[in-house]
């Protein structure tokens, strides 16, 4: 069948000794993945996980998450990957809005599940499982290849799970939006969803059979699982997993493991290119380079592709609802306009920019930007009106704010709920962000709004200083004033952490709720 699942089985037959996930001393080719998916599915079967029930997994990146999530699959499971940062409160709610069966959790999170499990007002009755050694909780890993060991030595046959039809328009994924406006909704995916995310992905980008992809993302992310994790399987890619980002284990990576293809958040590159012997690497084989998730700042964007001249540079813009799916801005327009989002929709993929009465704006003009397409999300799970509220005559509405201008360029300026209005005129917080960060005493910055009684609301800006740096409000405004209007300006400048979510994307929510106590 035409499934998640299925295509990994089709790839294990088709090369089988080809390695499919390293981690660590870990190295499983795609025949050694299959007969583990089928031992794990037939365990977890064996526990109760039957077809149409939704598996929580709580795990960082590694070879466990990838057997974890196709041995669901495999089942007819629908798989619900969440942050493995999440608090105990965070997962109870997830727990609950899914009504979730089980929840399968890697041993460094083990801390967080026990927490969780000892919530006086628990109300989640996913029932824990662990994919390592864990005191306390069954290990459904190790049980899985005992028994698969077992049954082979009697009957000559690694084990698997009992027959499940699954289809294509089965539902497969739940996957939890960023959160950046409140609490998180569940995009709720099909096989077929899922699928054409990799064929659109694989057009766009030009990926190739037997890609080597290196995942230091998290995982459990909707573009780092459906756009390459997922889609690389397709392309029988060898998926070389780190657990965590550090920029000299990455770019030692990088070199040593010919990586062909990798994607990361702007903040990601940021730190790559600071590391002061990375030409000194043969980075030679990157053929591509993603970024996406969080706007990079255009200085950035020029240093990056200066620093890897062999490599072929994109920004993906897109959300979550679209697969996701969105906007891509390739190599060549990324050198002529560093600053844009993107100038292409996705294959198989519509965008518009439109006023609020739906009507495309003229060029030059701001409006919200919509997409429809094969890869965008049934709903969200449980959330009729929520899904009434966002898919709109087949469109899903991305909260976006985007200027288009004559060439075709799209350049996203802010989230519809983060625009600034100040003294009546409009404030697009991606614009000065995009000034002021290039200041040289700027290590991560945001710029927000603060209501105000005078103006109804002001320009702050929050900034993280470069190490060993200092700046005031003044000389910011300065260093700003040349490509800035002054009503855009910030009028407020406060020192410290910017906060942001795994994906890179800035929690503005939380910044206004700390600015106006």
């Amino acid at each position: 069948m035409t499934t998640l699942a299925g295509v990994l089985a089709r790839t294990a037959r088709r090369c089988p000794d080809r390695i499919a996930v390293q981690f660590g001393d870990v190295a499983l080719t795609y025949a050694e993945l299959d007969r583990e998916v089928d031992a794990l599915a037939a365990e977890l079967a064996g526990r109760g996980l039957a077809q149409g029930d939704r598996m929580l997994l709580l795990a960082g990146n590694s070879d466990a998450f990838v057997v974890a999530v196709y041995a669901g699959l495999r089942l007819g499971a629908i798989v619900v990957p969440i942050n493995p940062r999440s608090a105990p409160t965070e997962i109870d709610y997830l727990a609950t809005d899914t009504g979730a069966r089980l929840l399968l959790f890697g041993p460094e999170v083990a801390d967080g599940v026990r927490a969780w499990h000892s919530l006086p007002d628990r109300t989640g009755e996913a029932e824990p499982l662990a994919l390592g050694a864990v005191e306390g909780y069954d290990d459904v890993r190790s049980a899985a290849r005992d028994h698969a060991a077992r049954k082979h030595a009697a009957r000559g046959h690694a084990a698997r799970p009992a027959h499940v039809e699954v289809s294509e328009d089965d539902d497969a994924l739940i996957i939890y939006t960023s959160g950046t406006t409140g609490r998180p909704k569940g995009a709720l995916f099909d096989h077929r969803r899922v699928l054409w995310v990799g064929i659109n992905t694989s057009i766009g980008m030009g990926l190739r059979d037997g890609e080597r992809m290196l995942h230091v993302a998290p995982l459990y992310h909707a573009a780092s699982l459906n756009m390459l994790l997922l889609n690389g399987m397709m392309l029988g890619a060898t998926h070389v997993i780190l657990p965590a980002f550090e920029p000299a284990t990455v770019a030692d990576t990088l070199a040593r493991e010919r990586i062909t293809f990798f994607f990361g958040v702007p903040t990601m590159y940021t730190h790559l290119l600071r590391l002061p012997d990375l030409a000194d690497r043969d980075l030679s084989r990157l053929r591509i380079c993603l970024y996406g998730a969080a706007p990079m700042p255009a200085h950035t964007a020029e240093a990056l592709v200066a620093a890897l001249p062999d490599a072929w540079i994109v920004q993906a813009c897109g959300q979550t609802e679209g697969g996701p799916g969105g906007i891509l801005l390739h190599h060549d327009d990324v050198v002529a306009r560093p600053e844009a989002s993107g100038r292409v929709a996705v294959p198989n993929t519509e965008v518009r920019i439109v006023d609020p009465s739906g009507n495309d704006v003229e060029p030059g003009g701001v409006g919200e930007m919509i997409m429809r397409g094969e890869s965008m999300m049934k709903g969200y799970w449980r959330k009729p009106e929520a899904t009434a509220e966002t898919v709109r005559d087949g469109w899903v509405h991305t909260g976006d704010l985007a200027r288009i201008d004559e060439d075709g360029y799209i350049t996203l300026v802010d989230r519809l709920k983060d625009l600034i209005i100040t003294g009546g005129a409009n404030v697009y917080s991606a614009e000065v962000e995009g000034v002021l960060a290039a200041h040289p005493a700027v290590g991560d910055l945001a710029v927000v709004g603060r209501r105000n009684e005078e103006y109804g609301e002001i320009v702050v800006a929050v900034v993280d200083l470069a190490p060993g740096a200092s700046l005031t409000l003044d000389e910011l405004r300065e260093y700003g004033r040349t490509q800035l209007s002054g009503y855009k300006l910030p009028r407020e400048l406060t020192i410290g952490a910017v906060p942001r979510n795994p994906s890179g994307k800035i929690l503005k929510h939380r910044l206004r709720v700390d600015l106006d106590g």
